[in-house]
């Protein structure tokens, strides 16, 4: 049973992200072989403030174009 997780910041639209899931699990089926009901997708959105890269969190990075 294959299991995807996949972690996003916050923010997209909700079609965006079930584009993903579909795309992901498309890849996931024509990669392995694998049957549609044995393909697990999980996405996670971290909110912007718990997301951070060179201890600058993406709020912060946001903010900072305003």
């Amino acid at each position: 049973m294959p299991l995807v997780e996949i972690s996003v910041v916050a923010g997209r639209p909700p079609e965006k992200i079930r584009d993903l899931i579909h795309r992901v699990h498309a890849a996931v089926r024509d990669s392995l072989d694998a049957p549609d009901t044995a393909i697990r997708v999980l996405v996670r959105e971290i909110p912007p403030e718990h997301w951070a890269v060179g201890d600058v969190t993406k709020a912060e990075q946001e903010a900072s174009h305003d």
